[in-house]
């Protein structure tokens, strides 16, 4: 009756195993199949740039495979700034938000130990120019797109930004984000097959 037992329990791992299996595969296919398409999208627009703009090159364009210097970021942001801005009470949060994201890496953490160059950066060049920065730090705070941590720099010396799809989508959800706005982004986002309004 062992004997039976464990081999029962072997054939039922060696089917998990190639449920598995399974899986990868289907998700490498996937993979290769975006990867495909993309590559033939590039290459039409690549005979059309050159159609258009025959003195194009590499030299004169910023392309990121060739260059340092950049990051990733929503396709569907200039839509998600306008959003937040809509919720700042004329206090533009944007460029402020944006500043932040070009900051970041995948940790999604902000280090500032320079407030005046981050203010200076974002466009606040007055005496009150720091002042002015962390009061739209404080903004972005409060409606739940960043958090911060105080420390010897300053009250937004560690900052961490949290998937603006998400925070839209509850702050829709408590009815501060007209339905206009939230419909254009579910639209984008299902045009880019960004999922994030999806996630529960």
């Amino acid at each position: 009756m062992k004997a039976k037992k464990t081999k029962v329990v072997k054939k039922a791992k060696k089917v998990k195993r190639a449920k598995d299996d399974f899986g990868v595969i289907e998700d490498e296919m996937n993979v290769k199949q975006a990867n495909s398409r993309s590559k033939r999208i590039g290459q039409k627009m690549l005979v059309m740039r050159e159609q258009l703009w025959p003195n194009a090159n590499d030299f004169n364009l910023w392309n990121r495979k060739k260059r340092k210097g950049f990051t990733t970021m929503p396709r569907n942001m200039p839509l998600i700034l306008q959003i937040m801005d809509s919720l700042s009470n004329g206090k533009p949060v944007s460029s402020t938000y944006l500043s932040l994201w070009c900051r970041v890496f995948d940790e999604s953490m902000v280090t500032i130990t320079n407030p005046m160059e981050v203010a200076f950066e974002v466009g606040f060049r007055s005496q009150r120019a720091v002042n002015t920065w962390a009061g739209r730090m404080k903004i972005l705070v409060e409606l739940g797109f960043i958090d911060a941590k105080e420390s010897s720099n300053g009250p937004y010396n560690y900052v961490l930004i949290w998937n603006p799809y998400h925070v839209i989508k509850k702050l829709y959800e408590a009815g501060k984000i007209e339905e206009k706005d939230y419909i254009a982004l579910s639209q984008r986002a299902l045009d880019i097959g960004a999922t994030d309004l999806n996630d529960e």
